[in-house]
């Protein structure tokens, strides 16, 4: 059972809907408008210390370090 990321085309909202086989409308979830479109979105999975999918390695907790090689990111 897939998430999906929708926007509303009545008012604008975006959200994310777990998504069953037999689901066919997905309604806004404000303002209850069927009028909704499946966004694209990328697939990621974190797997130890990369992220599957994207190539990215996961970051050690350095959210502050602005070097792209350092020993203490592992980057």
């Amino acid at each position: 059972m897939p998430i999906y990321e929708y926007v509303c085309n009545s008012c604008g909202e975006e959200f994310e809907q777990l998504v069953f086989g037999s689901d066919k409308v997905i309604k806004c979830r404000k303002c209850g408008s069927p009028d909704t479109t499946k966004k694209m979105s990328t697939f990621a999975m974190k797997s130890g210390s990369k992220f599957v999918g994207t190539g990215k390695k996961a970051s050690s907790g350095c959210a502050g370090c602005t070097s792209s090689s350092c020993s203490s990111c592992g980057g």
